[in-house]
């Protein structure tokens, strides 16, 4: 110890201690602005470090303190977020409901003595099917009975081609297994409507028994003819495309493009009932 107090760092630090004692007896008997500014440049870092330590201690204190009543505030915001998200969902649910209802009511003006299911729910797809074959959450305790056409909006999306109690599946008219009679409503030339696998792949069917003479042109609306009793009068089908002499040499053929994509289907309709059903001919 007594060689400490006799080495150089000893009487560095006693130096060093003894200005800075000196400094500051000094500015507390002076007014110079000078020494207080000279004061200050050498204290000031200290000072800002020490307030930065002081501040951290108060949050940290605060925090342990007050952490209960945190608690309890992030609590009652989670609730009301939770709140807020149920009244998004319900005005949600209400404005889809109300989507449906105005398709429903457009669906039932298109003509008359139409019954429509309540809306159906696309629950799942047929796999590998390249028809684009569904399953909606409707069946026969619904009044869904087989053939049922199944339709929105935009026209017929196919028929219901099984039944189950609570579960339906719905064949597209893009299937070959699809025979449906139409007519242009421009020219009100007919014909009768067929998939096939290769138009399928395309998106597309065939109108086929079209007049030689016929004026169809590419973009005119085809809608549902009604003569079968599969289906009622005036659904629309799609749009022509291209039209050309059948095969035979005796009709014409057009590719239609269907008005409904089977593969971005949520929410259909069942016809249940119409004016006529059962009455016609099989097509």
């Amino acid at each position: 110890m007594k060689e400490f107090f006799s080495s150089k760092k000893f009487l560095i630090i006693a130096c060093v201690a003894a200005f800075l004692i000196g400094i500051m007896i000094y500015a507390a008997v002076s007014s110079s602005n000078a020494v207080n500014s000279a004061i200050g440049a050498v204290f000031s870092p200290i000072q800002k470090f020490s307030n930065s330590i002081s501040n951290k201690v108060s949050e940290t204190l605060d925090m342990l303190i007050n952490a209960k009543d945190y608690y309890d505030e992030n609590q009652r915001l989670k609730e009301q977020i939770a709140s807020l998200y149920a009244q998004i969902s319900d005005y949600t649910q209400l404005e889809q409901e109300n989507d449906h209802l105005r398709e429903m009511i457009d669906l039932a003006s298109s003509s008359d003595g139409i019954v429509l299911s309540e809306p159906c729910t696309v629950i799942g797809r047929t796999a590998n099917d390249i028809y684009g074959s569904f399953f909606i959450d409707k069946g026969s305790k619904d009044g869904i009975e087989y053939y049922d056409p199944v339709v929105t909006a935009s026209g017929i999306a196919g028929f219901v081609t099984e039944v189950e109690y609570s579960y339906s599946m719905v064949t597209p008219i893009l299937s070959n297994e699809v025979s449906l009679g139409v007519y242009c409503v421009r020219t009100g030339e007919t014909g009768v409507i067929e998939g096939s696998y290769e138009l399928a792949l395309d998106g597309m069917v065939r109108m086929v028994y079209i007049p030689l003479d016929c004026e169809m042109t590419e973009g005119d609306i085809v809608i549902t003819s009604g003569h079968s009793g599969l289906v009622p009068k005036g659904i629309v089908v799609g749009t022509v495309g291209e039209t050309f002499i059948a095969s035979n040499g005796l009709s014409r053929t057009g590719l239609i493009t269907p008005s409904i994509d089977p593969y971005q289907l949520k929410t259909v309709f069942v016809i249940t009932d119409f004016d006529g059903k059962g009455s016609g001919y099989e097509e």
